[in-house]
């Protein structure tokens, strides 16, 4: 059953608060990439993040990746720096059944809808420098905005394997 916009922010704000974490919440048009979004996001602050939906060659591997939204990314070095094989951007549907989220609204709080744990991330290692973050409530008209450490603890929660390394 799919969830509509309103459920899945209240979605990301229970989890939230469930875990205790304080958080900025930013409403604003829909920004589905980021491009658009980078004239909206001057009065919000944090590391603004590109969210990005891999699958290995196979279709049995799901990977998302994080980094800096100013972050230019070759998907062929990506592949060598992950070992995972050849990577293809993953579709809408795929997007939906492992992350529970449509194009232009992929982000790491996505993870709430993979119980099983089937998607890895791969984080940019420059992300530890950040103060904050900030990422879609899993709908792309409103931004989230939370410390890094309370990431890690989101993270840690969900329980997803996942890795900070050197991405560009």
């Amino acid at each position: 059953m799919k969830l509509s916009d309103e459920e899945k922010i209240s979605a990301v704000k229970a989890k939230l608060k469930e875990l205790s974490i304080e958080y900025g919440f930013h409403t604003h048009p829909p920004l589905p990439t980021i491009e658009i979004a980078r004239e909206y996001w001057r009065d919000v602050p944090g590391t603004h993040c590109k969210n990005l939906f891999f699958r290995n060659h196979k279709g049995d591997r799901h990977y998302l990746v994080i980094l800096e939204s100013s972050t230019e990314l070759n998907i062929h070095d990506l592949e060598k720096r992950l070992k995972q094989g050849k990577l293809s951007f993953a579709s809408a549907e795929r997007m939906e059944r492992w992350l529970g989220v449509q194009p232009g609204s992929v982000s790491p709080f996505g993870l709430i809808n993979d119980p099983g744990r089937h998607v890895k991330l791969f984080l940019d290692q420059k992300l530890t420098n950040a103060q904050q973050l900030a990422f879609h409530p899993n709908v792309n008209t409103a931004t989230v905005v939370i410390s890094y450490s309370d990431f890690i603890k989101f993270l840690e929660s969900c329980g997803n394997e996942y890795e900070f390394t050197a991405l560009v």
